[in-house]
């Protein structure tokens, strides 16, 4: 298998290095987070020669003996070196039973630097706070990103690479597979059947498996759609199923925690505040609504702007969906208390497909930056104020 180093994340972990805090990275099962503390293992033995690394591989037979918590941290105070710098990694943590107790034992002890990796379903950003007493600093990880696609597959071509990945999608794992089929069969049954079945049912000890699946492929049929709970229960009800929607509303909560999806929150751009009740959703990755739903009628535009939610995410925005004089903007990106305006088309080459992208933006008056994403294939270029850049280009790019 071809490995890239992530190295955006890893920079971020270097930085981190010998800071109080439990280091706790999260994402979307089968995102990479093991291969990351790999890697990140290799860096501190570069940056720190003299460090004592403790490495635990819960995936691995060799740790069996410590998968009860008294023994993991016996074994991590028997391998420690006075005098150096002592890094704790922790690797699929939840498989030690009461894990939390020996991590919080051995980080009040004030002589490791720790690092956890785990499942999403036991180490979710709403659990941290309660599962570790101590500082913890989350470090998400996502699939892959565009521009680590074109790492992984090199091609001059960065408008056809972009093609490509707009069906591969960013979960490397797939990437092994040689045929169409047997890698969104590997996504399905490996990911997200895995995600809903062993973690997200199996947590919460569900009754109503069947309607999360039911619910799972709502939302990725309607990635990028502003719904409801009310209209999915709606919806779901004309199919047959008969769900509250309190019961909706826990089991998609249970789906975002999981990372399967991210809620992006309305925002009236005028009124200066947020809207309840509607919202939108995004997939993890984009590969997951092919995988769930086949390649049937392909929606172009709204697998664009999928992925343009999870780079902004990715680059550190906090994002919202624009609402102004009835009209949608599709992302109001904050990072820093500064606000950018985002438009995402798949095509504008004819007028009026332009017309109703600028249009929302041209109505904003404040002097906040606004851009549209589309796939222009030309160098960027402004419109009254407006940045329009290639979606390709603005991918590769890094603000």
């Amino acid at each position: 298998m071809k490995l890239i180093k992530r190295n955006a994340y890893l920079r971020e972990l270097k930085s981190l290095m010998n800071t109080p805090d439990i280091k706790v990275i999260t994402g979307v099962r089968r995102c990479g987070k093991s291969r990351l503390m790999n890697d990140f293992s290799d860096e501190i033995k570069k940056k720190d020669k003299a460090a004592n690394i403790i490495h635990v591989n819960f995936n691995l037979t060799d740790f069996e003996e410590q998968l009860e918590y008294h023994a993991l941290e016996q074994y991590a105070e028997n391998r420690y070196e006075e005098g150096k710098n002592n890094y704790l990694l922790i690797d699929e943590v939840q498989m030690c039973e009461h894990f939390e107790k020996a991590v919080n034992s051995l980080h009040s002890r004030e002589k490791y630097d720790i690092y956890v990796t785990g499942s999403n379903a036991f180490l979710q950003s709403s659990d941290l706070a309660t599962l570790f007493v101590g500082r913890t600093y989350e470090v998400h990880v996502f699939p892959f990103s565009f521009d680590e696609y074109t790492e992984y597959y090199p091609c001059e071509n960065i408008y056809k690479s972009l093609t490509d990945y707009m069906t591969e999608g960013g979960m490397a794992g797939s990437y092994l597979y040689s045929n169409e089929t047997q890698k969104y069969r590997y996504l399905n049954t490996e990911v997200l059947n895995a995600l809903i079945v062993r973690d997200i049912v199996k947590k919460h000890r569900l009754r109503n498996e069947p309607l999360l699946h039911e619910l799972t492929d709502f939302l990725t049929d309607n990635a990028g759609s502003i719904v409801s709970v009310r209209s999915i229960e709606q919806s779901l009800a004309k199919g047959g199923t008969k769900a509250d929607h309190k019961t909706i509303s826990r089991y998609i909560e249970y789906l975002c925690r999981a990372y399967a999806f991210y809620k992006v929150r309305r925002y009236d751009i005028k009124g200066k505040r947020y809207l309840r009740s509607e919202d939108k959703y995004y997939l993890s990755d984009h590969s997951f609504k092919y995988a769930r739903l086949g390649t049937k009628n392909m929606d172009y535009g709204h697998v664009l702007e999928n992925i343009a939610a999870i780079e902004l995410m990715r680059r550190g925005y906090e994002l919202y969906v624009g609402t102004l004089h009835k009209k949608e903007i599709d992302f109001v990106a904050i990072k820093q208390g500064e606000k950018l305006y985002i438009q995402v088309a798949y095509d504008i080459s004819e007028q009026k497909t332009f017309d109703r992208e600028a249009s929302p933006l041209l109505d904003i008056r404040d002097a906040y930056p606004k851009m549209i994403i589309a796939r222009t294939y030309q160098p960027e270029y402004q419109y009254e104020g407006i940045r329009v850049i290639d979606a390709a280009q603005w991918l590769k790019s890094v603000e």
